[in-house]
């Protein structure tokens, strides 16, 4: 059982519900990441979603453009986002880490050698968010052979056939985007998400995680009443650019906020 899997098999035995942070690698530099992975372990995550830099992240609004923009200016690489994660796991061989991002990267990379090296890193899964399970083909196929969930997006647009297929090639858990837009561009409306997850998990068998408009603890509370797993960004890396200047200050910023949601959420 992969290390996703069994987190969500104990949470459920607790009626608990998964909180996952995302923050771009590299974000506001380099050697403030795995302090910060640590912290956000610290305030109440169960899975952390790393982002991968790139110049041009076309599912995210202006907030993750920034920090992909400020960790870039460091030079920050995919080789090392993966290093990172292997410090990280020097100390933490427990909390699932995903990396999200997009394909150039990886293409350059080389899949095999990618998969590889994220494997001996200890990272878990990938959500790469312009690799649709339509041209997955062999490289989703290298990422299951080296122990990787392949994680894919679900929007409300997403029909009832696709939701199906998507179904068929996603493990660890399926993250639906609760707006119809980027990140950070709208509240989220949960009654909404609650009609749409029921007709999700007609069709997937796995756990839905939420994401997309998930500002505070109430959001995220709400979101945990019918969601698997609540997923948080912007938020928190807005903190990151208001305190880029102070490392310090920024992750105890983001601890601050995710701290709030951990426990509104494990009030419900």
């Amino acid at each position: 059982m992969s290390r996703i899997a069994a987190l969500f098999s104990e949470l459920k035995k607790t009626d608990k519900k998964a909180l996952i942070p995302y923050v771009t690698a590299g974000d506001p530099n380099p050697s403030v990441t795995v302090d910060m992975m640590h912290g956000l372990v610290d305030a109440g995550a169960d899975i952390i979603e790393l982002g991968v830099p790139f110049s041009d992240p076309m599912a995210d609004g202006p907030t993750i453009q920034l920090a992909c923009e400020r960790a870039l200016k460091h030079n920050t690489s995919l080789h090392d986002v993966i290093n990172m994660v292997a410090e990280f796991r020097t100390k933490n061989t427990d909390t699932p880490v995903v990396l999200m991002g997009y394909l150039n990267p990886v293409e350059a990379m080389g899949y095999e050698t990618f998969a590889k090296a994220a494997e001996q890193a200890g990272i878990d899964g990938v959500l790469m968010v312009d690799m649709p399970p339509e041209e997955s083909g062999e490289n989703a196929q290298i990422f299951a052979d080296h122990g990787l969930d392949i994680i894919y997006l679900i929007a409300p647009t997403t029909t009832d056939a696709r939701i199906s297929e998507i179904a068929k090639f996603s493990s660890g858990y399926v993250y639906y985007v609760s707006i119809k837009g980027v990140t950070g561009s709208a509240a989220i409306d949960v009654a909404d998400v609650s009609k749409n997850l029921e007709r999700i998990r007609s069709r997937v068998s796995i756990p839905v995680g939420v994401g997309f408009g998930i500002n505070n603890g109430e959001a995220a509370a709400a979101v945990a009443t019918v969601a698997d797993g609540v997923i948080v960004g912007s938020a928190l890396v807005n903190k990151i650019a208001a305190n880029a200047d102070n490392p310090d200050v920024a992750i105890r910023e983001v601890q601050s906020v995710l701290s709030e949601m951990r426990s509104a959420m494990d009030a419900n």
